[in-house]
């Protein structure tokens, strides 16, 4: 069933749970399209000083997806699940990885994560976190918070890159 967007009228009735949903599946699907028509080297190009590419940035959210949707819900460590233990090395790219690799394993991740936490209400407490127990509202607002900001970098990202095409 679809859900219902925000700017239908009817969206402010829906659950709330719904709503955090669209959101942030509406970032998701950002994130994943963000690479659309890019070449490899477009998408591993370093335009700032950080590790920040176009390609990292997915990377990142996928990290980020498996450490709410993964090790919050299920309390398996980030090792267990082949992460890295600190979040800026979930921006490294290996040789391996590529534009399909990268956004197949964030679209992966995030089917996961709404399977994970489909059958959990808001104020359900996720025992895997290092603060401890945290609502699944909590990290609904820090996962739609986090996927929106680097939404954001990845837009900026992809504009420079976009029109840098036209400047040769």
């Amino acid at each position: 069933m679809p859900y219902a967007t925000p700017m239908d009228a009817t969206f402010f009735e829906t659950p709330l749970r719904e709503q955090f949903d669209t959101f942030i599946d509406q970032h998701r699907t950002i994130m994943a399209e963000i690479l659309d028509d890019l070449t490899e080297e477009e998408a591993r190009r370093s335009l700032v000083p950080s590790r920040t590419t176009l390609l990292g940035l997915v990377k990142h959210v996928t990290f980020v997806e498996k450490v709410w949707f993964n090790e919050a819900i299920t309390g398996r460590s980030r090792e267990d699940l082949g992460l890295p233990s600190a979040a800026e090395d979930s921006f490294l790219l290996e040789d391996s990885d590529t534009i399909d690799s990268v956004r197949q394993a964030y679209v992966d991740a995030c089917t996961e994560s709404r399977e994970r936490s489909a059958a959990l209400d808001l104020d359900d407490a996720l025992p895997g976190n290092r603060r401890g127990p945290l609502p699944l509202r909590w990290v609904l607002l820090h996962v739609l918070r986090e996927v929106a900001q680097h939404c954001g970098h990845a837009e900026i990202l992809r504009e420079q890159i976009l029109a840098s095409r036209t400047d040769a």
